[in-house]
């Protein structure tokens, strides 16, 4: 079976890609399952309800997120009633919404873990090593298709998270620096991995962000909120190939698709 790892989705340019190319690449890859991170989905940080039902109908069937996923209020009772719809599972206990999705999605038992780093971003959070062991022993044994989506900066955080489950999950992507790394592999115990699958939105600008409005925030204080660039639009992701009866992976493909030149 196949599945579409999107990366970070940012701000307009990037969820109306994915809203306009989803159905074509789930059927140029023959995708089973399709998640998306959609931590900077409306206007760069965060999503809504609106935004998110609008992406489940367009094809969509996990959404992961991280460090900005409450930034807008509206999304705190919509994560708790919304399954397929994750918050990193190392947030402290009482957290809206859960960190882990285990379900049936087009036939397949499926377990979609999102967590979230430490490393020069959120030290306040649980111990994300921990976390991943807790959650993945409450994972029921036939359920062999278990994707990672682990939110962080540091690419040894990553790397390490992928060594630490190796063989026991099928994939572990990395997301957060919105920057894609041509690492891809299957590590020994056949796990696929890859330390970040990139942006999907505009490239004209500094990570989905207007370049000027970056440019100002590393150069004086104080800065305005940056509002996201426009143009030059790229679908970044990866599509794994996952035997169903072991979840073992057989094979991990970056995609960087051009979607807006102008």
């Amino acid at each position: 079976m196949n599945v579409l790892m999107l990366g970070d989705v940012v701000a307009r340019p990037g969820r109306t890609a994915v809203l306009a190319h989803i159905s074509r690449l789930r059927k140029e890859y023959s995708i089973d399952i399709a998640t998306m991170n959609a931590e900077n989905v409306a206007g760069g940080f965060s999503i809504t309800p609106p935004i998110a039902e609008e992406l489940f109908a367009a094809g969509i069937d996990v959404m992961t997120s991280g460090n900005h996923i409450f930034d807008k209020a509206e999304v705190i009772p919509y994560i708790a009633e919304t399954p397929a719809l994750l918050r990193p599972a190392n947030y402290p206990a009482g957290t809206p919404g859960s960190g882990t999705f285990v379900g049936e999605i087009n036939g397949y038992k499926i377990a979609v873990l999102n967590l979230l780093g430490r490393v020069f971003m959120a030290p306040n959070v649980d111990d994300p090593f921990a976390a991943a062991e807790r959650e993945i022993s409450q994972i029921p044994e036939e359920v062999k298709i278990r994707l990672v989506d682990m939110h962080c900066e540091a690419t040894s955080e990553k790397t390490a998270m992928g060594c630490f489950l190796d063989g026991r999950v099928s994939a572990v992507v990395g997301t957060h620096t919105h920057i894609q790394t041509a690492d891809e592999r299957i590590m020994p115990d056949g796990t696929a991995f890859l330390t970040d699958l990139g942006m999907t939105g505009s490239y004209s600008g500094v990570i989905g962000m207007d370049k000027f409005d970056v440019i100002d925030r590393f150069r004086k204080f104080p800065t305005k909120r940056s509002g996201h660039s426009k143009g030059d639009v790229w679908i970044c992701g990866a599509v794994i190939k996952i035997d169903e009866r072991s979840g073992k992976a057989k094979s991990i493909e970056r995609l960087r698709i051009e979607i807006d030149r102008s």
